[in-house]
């Protein structure tokens, strides 16, 4: 997995794209000119801007930046023409000349389809309950044809008009949520029209439509580790309730506090890992409870849902019997990062999450004294830059 190129310039105008279409959508939906899709405001448009084209077409998204500052000065100027009479003529005539020489951008190749949905947010926050009940929806509607593992090869696969696209790539993070939302429900065709993949609306409602692509999510992760030690589709920690001693449970968003976090799977009071002050740690247990006694120094908060075991077995692509002993470190932003197997050192080799270096990153840095630390460095100097469907992350 890698992010967008790291041009600081992209970054800001994908968050303006995103954020200028969020406030289209919100005004419109606040005039009663838009409606509600299942139970968020509906883009009401056949098409939207496609944020997700500008990544791979810099010549594009340079037009769309220069247009965008043409645009910026054009309004400045007639702000300033208001309250200025004197240079009025002057500073109009400057701003029509910059929307002249713009170099506005083909609508056929700045567009793409969008849905009704297609700026929908899901509600779930990639829980480990909302992971455990999208891998049932999966394996009973989804498997016979994209396959157990995800790779578009289940057994129904062959009967399809059109092979079913593997989940084990960054096919997930080309499409918004709230498109395959939508498509979950709704079905897939080809540009002939011919049906490719059948809705899903008759089958399950919206929870389960939301689940289902946590799911594909963490399978897509799962194997694609497996395979090539990189995840595809980088992944946020996934919300669960903790508990630490006798304190009432928190959700792991609130209770981290913008900590590293990382994740433990653990069989027995023996395998209980010692406390590292370089981030919190989470037991992860097979019935959600914490051990009956954790000795001092060891870390003692369990995440209470008996769902995160599958979850993170999930995530990590092993099998529940084998998770116990597998580690999964999070950087401060909540990205998982890293994947570490039972009884091995931790080294720059278990990232699973990579971004694209900064330009502040030193080449010539001292090396840190423990490959965990280096590890830990290396995350924090390569922050995840992840846009998804054209919304940035």
């Amino acid at each position: 997995m890698s992010g967008p190129p790291p041009q600081a310039w992209l970054n800001a105008l994908l968050v303006l794209i995103e954020k200028c279409q969020l406030g289209l959508l919100s005004l419109w939906h606040a005039l009663g000119l838009t409606g509600d899709s299942h139970g968020q405001p509906a883009w009401p448009w056949a098409r939207r801007i496609a944020g997700e084209t500008l990544l791979i077409d810099l010549g594009l998204a340079r037009q769309v930046g220069l247009s965008v500052c043409a645009i910026g000065f054009a309004v400045l100027a007639v702000s300033v023409a208001l309250a200025w009479r004197r240079q009025r003529v002057v500073l109009l005539g400057a701003g029509a000349l910059a929307l002249l020489v713009a170099p506005w951008p083909k609508a056929s190749l700045l567009l793409g389809p969008a849905m009704p949905t297609s700026f929908h947010a899901s509600p779930t926050r990639f829980s480990v309950d909302a992971i455990a009940l999208g891998a049932r929806v999966y394996a009973q509607h989804c498997a016979g044809c994209h396959g157990a593992d995800g790779r578009g090869e289940g057994p129904l696969a062959a009967t399809l008009a059109q092979w079913p696209p593997t989940l084990v790539s960054p096919l997930l993070a080309r499409r918004a949520d709230g498109e395959l939302f939508w498509h979950v429900l709704a079905g897939m065709r080809d540009r002939h029209g011919r049906l490719t993949m059948p809705g899903l609306r008759s089958q399950f409602g919206d929870r389960e439509a939301w689940a289902v692509i946590d799911y594909m999510k963490a399978l897509s992760a799962g194997s694609g580790a497996g395979a090539d030690s990189n995840w595809p589709v980088p992944l946020r920690l996934p919300e669960m309730a903790i508990r630490c001693g006798s304190d009432a449970p928190l959700a792991l968003s609130q209770w981290r506090g913008g900590q590293r976090v990382r994740l433990v799977a653990v069989d027995g009071v023996e395998s209980l890992p010692y406390e590292d002050p370089r981030f919190l740690t989470v037991l992860v247990t097979q019935d959600g409870k914490a051990p009956a006694q954790v000795p001092r120094f060891r870390a003692g908060c369990t995440a209470t849902s008996p769902h995160a075991w599958q979850a993170v077995a999930s995530i990590a692509g092993e099998a529940p019997a084998r998770l116990a002993g597998t580690q999964l470190l999070a950087d401060r932003a909540g990205w998982l990062r890293a994947r570490g197997a039972p009884g091995r050192q931790w080294s720059d080799a278990d990232l699973v999450c990579v971004s694209a270096p900064t330009a502040n990153t030193s080449r010539n840095a001292a090396p840190a004294p423990d490959g965990l630390t280096a590890l830990l460095l290396r995350m924090d100097a390569e922050p995840v830059r992840f846009v998804k469907g054209g919304l940035v992350h």
